[in-house]
């Protein structure tokens, strides 16, 4: 009498017959649970298993390795998507463009900040609890007829935002760079609070000079050659001391030191199992100082009436 024969079945799966075992843990696998190792073929348990014990690849200032600049390309779609909102309603520029302080007449319309206001007015503004402002600005532009640049002014912004966000989301990861990002933004922001309350400014170019700080910050860290460097810091320099004429040049220091003070944390946090901690706190200390800073401004507007 002949021995019957033992039907072996994949064991995620145990109505499908299998003749194959996992070279890490030697269960029976099918088709569908195959993954292709270096000897043979693995469960999808022990590939996830074998994931978790490797080592990930890290950058000079402890951001993951990434090959596609995800974060700006979707920077780059909200403000798109931002400016096409502008164009469809108009009125989302005044709702939220920074202004530290402003009036809303009876007619709609906006007027200059003053203490002592008629009937009919509303103050508007950080100073009235619109706290958004300080972030939802820098993702507006100037409308195409309007300003020096009109649709110049996201333009030029988008491109140089695609030129240099890039290269610095590439060395920092996208985790830092959002933060450097948005406290960059916000940075430029609470400078404009602060220096001109009643001015209202809207741009990506806080941000962006930020970006401009942390390129230069990382190169000398990392030991690039500077000339290329230096001159395009010279560059972003002229265009601050230009724009002062033409546009907000409270909002573009405001990010360029912000975002020098940020990569200076990134690129000097001790190099073992401190650095995120370091970095993460200078952020979050960082951010405390902002956010005291437009507190105690708009203590002093409100103050004032």
């Amino acid at each position: 009498m002949e021995p019957e024969s033992t039907v072996t079945t994949c064991y995620r799966h145990t109505q499908v017959e299998s003749h194959v075992r996992c070279t890490r843990c030697e269960r029976y696998i099918c088709p569908d649970c195959m993954r292709e190792a270096a000897v043979g073929h693995q469960c999808p348990e022990c590939v996830r298993e074998g994931a978790r014990s490797v080592r990930q690849a890290r950058t000079a200032f402890g951001g993951r390795i990434t090959a596609v600049p995800l974060v700006t390309y979707v920077l780059i779609g909200l403000n798109v998507l931002a400016y096409v909102g502008e164009l469809v309603r108009p009125a989302i520029v005044d709702r939220f463009e920074m202004l530290g302080v402003g009036l809303r007449g009876p007619d709609g319309g906006h007027y200059v900040w003053q203490a002592a206001y008629p009937a009919g007015f509303h103050a508007e503004g950080v100073a009235e609890g619109e706290w958004y402002r300080l972030l939802t600005g820098a993702f507006l532009h100037l409308p195409p007829t309007e300003g020096t640049f009109g649709i110049l002014h996201i333009v030029m912004n988008m491109v140089s935002l695609w030129n240099i966000g890039r290269v610095v989301e590439a060395q920092l990861g996208r985790v830092r760079y959002v933060a450097l990002y948005l406290l960059s933004a916000l940075g430029g922001s609470v400078l404009v609070l602060l220096v001109a309350p009643t001015t209202p400014t809207l741009g990506a170019s806080g941000a962006i000079f930020g970006l401009g700080a942390a390129y230069y910050v990382m190169a000398r860290r990392l030991g690039a050659d500077m000339a290329q460097v230096n001159r395009f810091m010279a560059g972003l320099l002229l265009w601050l001391l230009i724009s002062a004429g033409l546009t907000s040049w409270q909002g573009h220091l405001g990010g360029l030191l912000v975002g020098g003070v940020v990569t200076l944390a990134y690129a000097y946090a001790p190099r073992d199992g401190r650095r995120t901690l370091v970095q993460a706190g200078a952020c979050a200390v960082l951010l405390m100082v902002l956010l005291v800073s437009a507190w105690a401004k708009v203590t002093e507007l409100t103050g004032a009436r």
